[in-house]
């Protein structure tokens, strides 16, 4: 069907203390100046007296800024799931830790092996 647009829509979701999000400095981006995307921590949400929209403060994680006002529609959460699945999916049984990342191998000798220095090495 020509002239037929897809537009996808972003449910709404409520973020709590603590959610870690990614968020993007609308103007910046458009603008195209750096440093117009960053991640960052919420630390409260509130309602803006004027308009009844609810707006996050954040602290930004890279350089601990209080980023206060950010608006949700330009958040996106940073799920857990996302950071942990190179931990969860590492090649345990594999005996050359080049096939893990270094996030996996950092985990793995903190809980699996807390008292031995190395690795097995390569082969």
């Amino acid at each position: 069907m020509a002239g037929q647009q897809t537009q996808t829509t972003r449910p709404a979701v409520t973020y709590i203390k603590g959610d870690i999000v990614l968020f993007r400095n609308v103007e910046r981006f458009w603008l195209g100046q750096p440093g117009h995307t960053f991640v960052g921590r919420v630390e409260r949400s509130w309602r803006h007296v004027d308009t009844g929209r609810l707006l996050y403060d954040l602290t930004e994680l890279g350089s601990l800024s209080y980023r206060a006002g950010i608006d949700p529609d330009y958040m996106r959460l940073l799920p857990a799931t996302d950071a942990m699945h190179d931990i969860d999916t590492a090649p345990l049984k594999e005996t050359d830790t080049g096939a893990m990342t270094p996030a996996a191998v950092a985990w793995l000798r903190q809980h699996l092996v807390p008292d031995a220095a190395a690795l097995p090495a390569r082969r």
